[in-house]
């Protein structure tokens, strides 16, 4: 079996961690610089991360989410949210290509004129819902690359959005689309993997 697969196969979503573990910074900025590659639509990158390791902080994110354990012996957790606004800085993303040739400037202004027009036309419900689907893509790869480096996470969405925001002064044009706890897994709890349905129950060839 090759490296990707196990990984594949090893991640659990935890749902208790052992207590008092710290997450070097190091093992952060990996991951982070890794994930920067994640897919987008457009390259716009819409997800932004908030790390909260502060004790006291993740006592109240505890709170805000239901007084769910796995928060609670967390070595951190993470809320990862998506920009609606994110095209607002097409300009400078693709300044980029431009400079290194990839785009002429007829190529760089019908760029970015599709993707403005795209965002404002189709209205906020469309900006909502694409902030929601990039952070994922962008999540799921951070559960991955998070296991790589031998951290367990669980991906978690049962928590009040408005308390969050507030307490971790997300702005208004970022969505809070998932919750992760993250840390080491406690498996003294650890059940045996739960049903998966088999291919032809969730996938049709056409």
């Amino acid at each position: 079996m090759n490296e990707f697969l196990k990984i594949v196969r090893e991640r659990r979503s935890a749902d208790k961690f052992i207590e008092n573990i710290k997450i070097p910074r190091e093992d952060f900025n990996d991951i982070f610089r890794e994930l920067s590659l994640a897919p987008s639509a457009f390259n716009l990158q819409h997800a932004r991360y908030y790390v909260v390791e502060d004790k006291d902080l993740q006592e109240k994110v505890y709170d805000s989410a239901f007084q769910q354990y796995k928060i609670k012996t967390a070595s951190a957790v993470i809320i990862v949210t998506g920009d609606k606004n994110a095209y607002l800085s097409a300009d400078k993303i693709y300044e980029g290509s431009m400079m290194l040739g990839m785009l002429d400037r007829t190529q760089y202004n019908i760029m970015i004129d599709t993707i403005k027009n795209l965002y404002e036309g189709w209205g906020e419900n469309f900006k909502h819902d694409e902030a929601i689907r990039n952070a994922c893509l962008s999540a799921m790869m951070f559960l991955l690359l998070a296991k790589d480096k031998d951290w367990d996470t669980c991906p978690m969405i049962y928590f009040e959005k408005d308390k969050i925001s507030e307490l971790l002064n997300i702005p208004d044009n970022e969505v809070p689309a998932l919750m992760i706890t993250m840390g080491k897994m406690d498996k003294s709890s650890t059940k045996i993997r739960g049903y998966r349905k088999p291919i032809d129950e969730f996938v049709k060839f056409f």
